[in-house]
């Protein structure tokens, strides 16, 4: 995605793209209808009323759609996929070549102004969306097969135009879907039939700061719990997906203030880990009842800290950022019932590498990420380039690795580019115009060959295989 330079230097834009963890058309209170099929007639929504909260006087409640699950596997439940990575393997694995067209595509759905990307479970898709004429949150379930909505629950809430409005990815499993709104309203849906089970407001709640270009924070499912970094009263909690109870709270770094970044897993010296890149530096907390283990307090972005730390193996971890950040591994040491400390390893500065948004990849012993320059690069771990791309820019655009490819999308122009992922050499394989190209920052999803991707205001499905 090639950004103007005058675009790098304005800290608005680069910061609205929250994560970790993604529109100019507005969202219409009829479910949109894909452009490559048509779906059945919708039925008379279904309407459950709730407490107004804020926006335009609407209802909050679910409505009903009409699409039908795809039967299509594989899945990407969560910002960054199953494992956390952005790496997927398929069955049979993808093409190292497109037809001349580029790969099929198999719809495209008009969606709200905003950066948020898509979890895929079960043949369905799950997306935090924002319709501005009825100022209302909207989740919305989508069938993987043609885009059709199957059903959206919707709430309340004011936003005003700011470089998009949702930006943040569901967590999803077979019971739960768990979204974080642009204002940090937390809600938990029944993943079947869109029924709701619990929310919080957390500004009102725990006392959340709305991040400047709103909430980019992508919460997590794990082991029934929902992980939320509310950067206040708590710092960070874990949540009872089905109650909607509280389970722990981390009372310590209470005004450590929350960021567009979004909670990282590590398990080291016999401790499950969350890692949360806070205004006022990194923290972890034991996942088992929120206690502080250690933080970095100098790992602190100015304007806008959006990448997720990336655990690399052996307790290392590397940090990223933009504004000068730079990049930095650390590793840790004690654990197995010792204190766990760290030690930095390495800090480059950003003319060495460095990310405004984009969270990079590890991959097969090696990094790959997009610079601030919209080079995309890969660093071995010690922190030196084996390659860049040059001339090809990617701006802010996505990427993620499947079956040993990397998948970048140039963020202006709508290409996406398919290059090896080797440390030899960038090799790129086949690229293909596949968006209008406006703003494509959102994380891009995948689920056994079909790619879900999408830019400012549009949402498409490809056919990779």
């Amino acid at each position: 995605m090639n950004i103007h330079p005058t675009w790098l230097r304005l800290a608005p834009v680069a910061a609205a793209m929250a994560a970790v963890a993604a529109m100019a058309v507005w969202l219409h209170s009829a479910a949109p209808a894909p452009s490559k099929r048509v779906p059945v007639a919708h039925p008379t929504p279904a309407v459950r009323k709730g407490p107004v909260r804020g926006g335009a006087g609407a209802q909050e409640g679910l409505r009903d759609g009409g699409g039908v699950a795809s039967k299509h596997p594989g899945d990407w439940p969560q910002f960054r996929g199953p494992k956390g990575d952005n790496v997927a393997l398929n069955a049979n694995p993808i093409p190292r070549s497109w037809p001349a067209g580029g790969p099929r595509v198999l719809w495209r759905v008009p969606v709200g102004e905003g950066h948020a990307g898509a979890a895929i479970h079960k043949g369905s898709i799950y997306l935090i969306d924002y319709d501005r004429e009825k100022q209302m949150d909207a989740i919305r379930r989508l069938s993987l097969e043609d885009g059709a909505e199957i059903w959206r629950y919707a709430y309340p809430v004011e936003i005003k135009r700011n470089h998009g409005m949702s930006r943040t990815i569901p967590a999803v499993d077979d019971r739960f879907v768990l979204t974080l709104g642009p204002k940090c309203h937390v809600y938990c849906l029944d993943a079947e039939s869109g029924a709701l089970l619990w929310k919080k407001d957390l500004v009102a709640e725990h006392g959340s700061v709305v991040p400047p270009w709103y909430a980019g924070q992508c919460p997590i499912l794990d082991n029934g719990r929902a992980i939320l970094a509310p950067g206040a009263k708590p710092l960070m909690m874990a949540v009872d997906a089905a109650t909607g109870q509280t389970v722990w709270e981390t009372k310590e770094f209470e005004d450590a203030g929350m960021t567009h970044a979004s909670i990282a897993t590590i398990e080291f010296g016999g401790v499950r880990q969350y890692l949360y890149a806070a205004t006022q530096g990194l923290i972890s907390v034991a996942a088992d009842d929120g206690r502080v283990l250690w933080n970095k307090p100098d790992w602190r972005i100015k304007i806008a800290n959006i990448p997720t730390p990336i655990p690399i193996g052996d307790g290392r971890i590397f940090l990223v950022g933009g504004y000068d950040a730079g990049c930095a591994m650390i590793r840790l040491e004690g654990g197995n019932g010792k204190a766990i400390t760290h030690l930095e390893l390495f800090r480059l500065k950003q003319k060495d590498f460095g990310s405004h948004q984009q969270t990079p990849v590890l991959y097969e012993g090696y990094i790959y990420g997009v610079a601030t320059t919209g080079e995309l690069v890969c660093l071995d771990l010690e922190g030196k380039r084996r390659w860049t791309s040059g001339a090809v820019r990617f701006g802010l655009g996505p990427y993620l690795i499947v079956d040993g490819v990397i998948l970048a999308l140039e963020d202006q122009s709508g290409i996406l580019r398919m290059v090896e992922a080797t440390p030899k050499a960038y090799t790129e394989l086949a690229s293909a115009k596949l968006l209008n190209g406006h703003d494509a920052w959102a994380p891009m999803a995948v689920a056994e060959g079909w790619l879900v991707l999408r830019d400012l205001t549009e949402m498409i499905c490809v056919d990779l295989r």
